[in-house]
């Protein structure tokens, strides 16, 4: 017969036996997972610094585009000089890309930055940034030079394959903690590389600590309709060995609302879509390496970056829907109106929507300077594009005007909540 006592000593027995059992079958399962070798898609590290600085220097093309950006040869053997005495990849973004960013970009190009949330995001914890797509470059740039301004550490970049037009392009962007999305690859392949980037991604938010930006579609919006892919999402929840909301909180995903008063590359994007409709036209390498360089120098107006509160509770509401695809759904949507509420709306917003509907609704939105430099682009932009002049000044003006409405409609839906 056993006492009180001795059965509480075999039940903790037997407890932690099973306690441990189960951690060691966990832990030969971990084993048992093959590691994944992130080496196609990972962003240079430290060790590698030097040899892709030297690399990127000696490159023919690098050399043509320092030459258009500094003109004098003494200020580029200058700034080849500075590359080399680099050799960690902070040093590189915070004491030569964060001065080129705003010296060279935002200095001249802009009419001023502003941010507004970043004060309620953890310095010290990582984040995944989901933002709308206007600029090939400048959407992460301006987001890395913000974050490193509030004393945080840069962010990962997702950047898609085709934009590594050339080697030095590459060289450039692994350098700047740039990871590379694989696109247009059989079915087969595709999955695959869909979950490596996936793995990648959650490991570097959840293990490393390492923030990581990206697109909420794939390519930029070009109509001024900013709308969450479901297959982006789709694609970070190939890594989720939890339930749906867990495996989402634990990404601490911040929906970022990017905002430029006068749209990056906005007539080049006028008329792709243009021929898109009348054509079917379909953009080459040199097309986005166009892109590329007008969206850097061209005049951008003044610019706002919205950082929105990471998505957690919310969470909790989508897994009452049946089906993963439902949940996704309503995580798109939610990301969605995010970035909607959050856009900072520009005069020329409002008086695109009173072109369009010849009227003056919104006049009190706006001055009349402000009117006649807005009609000036819309005058440049239908000179400049090939085509029916109506049709051309019509996607022009609603490339503005769909911010405009997409605000309004997600306050309406807000406020009946």
């Amino acid at each position: 017969m056993l006492y009180h006592d001795e059965k509480i000593k075999i039940i903790d027995f037997c407890s932690s036996c099973s306690f441990s059992i189960v951690i060691f079958a966990f832990q030969k399962k971990l084993c048992m997972i093959p590691k994944i070798n992130f080496d196609d898609i990972r962003p240079f590290n430290d060790s590698e610094v030097d040899t892709y600085i030297q690399l990127l220097i000696e490159d023919a093309y690098f050399q043509h585009i320092l030459e258009f950006i500094y003109k004098a040869p003494e200020k580029i053997e200058q700034v080849k000089l500075e590359l080399s005495q680099i050799h960690t990849v902070k040093d590189l973004q915070c004491k030569f890309v964060y001065k080129l960013v705003e010296n060279l970009i935002l200095k001249p190009s802009t009419d001023g930055l502003t941010s507004s949330g970043l004060e309620n995001l953890n310095r010290n914890k990582s984040y995944l940034f989901i933002s709308n797509h206007r600029d090939i470059i400048l959407d992460s740039a301006i987001l890395n030079y913000l974050i490193v301004h509030e004393g945080m550490n840069t962010a990962e970049i997702a950047i898609g394959d085709n934009l590594l037009i050339g080697k030095w392009i590459e060289y450039a962007v692994k350098l700047n903690r740039a990871f590379v999305v694989h696109r247009n690859l059989p079915s087969r392949e595709m999955l695959k590389a869909s979950k490596k980037l996936s793995e990648y991604i959650r490991r570097d938010i959840t293990s490393k600590n390492t923030s990581v930006w990206l697109a909420q579609r794939e390519g930029r919006t070009k109509d001024g309709n900013d709308k969450t892919q479901t297959a982006l999402l789709k694609m970070l929840n190939l890594s989720n060995i939890n339930e749906f909301d867990e495996g989402f909180k634990e990404l601490q995903i911040v929906p970022l609302s990017i905002s430029y008063e006068i749209e990056p590359c906005g007539i080049s994007k006028v008329d792709e879509l243009y021929k898109k409709h009348t054509e079917g036209f379909e953009k080459t390498q040199e097309d986005d390496l166009r892109s590329m360089g007008h969206g850097l120098v061209d005049p951008k107006g003044k610019v706002h970056f919205t950082f929105g509160e990471p998505i957690s509770g919310q969470i909790d509401l989508f897994t009452k829907e049946t089906t993963i695809n439902d949940q996704i759904e309503k995580l798109a949507d939610y990301i969605d109106k995010q970035v909607y509420l959050n856009f900072k709306l520009w005069p020329n917003n409002y008086i695109a929507e009173d072109l369009l509907n010849k009227s003056s609704d919104n006049s009190n939105h706006y001055t009349e300077d402000q009117y006649n430099k807005f009609c000036i682009l819309l005058k440049k932009a239908i000179a400049e594009i090939p085509g029916n002049a109506e049709t051309i000044r019509c996607m022009f003006l609603q490339m503005y005007v769909n911010p405009l409405l997409n605000h309004r409609k997600s306050l309406v839906e807000a406020a009946n909540v």
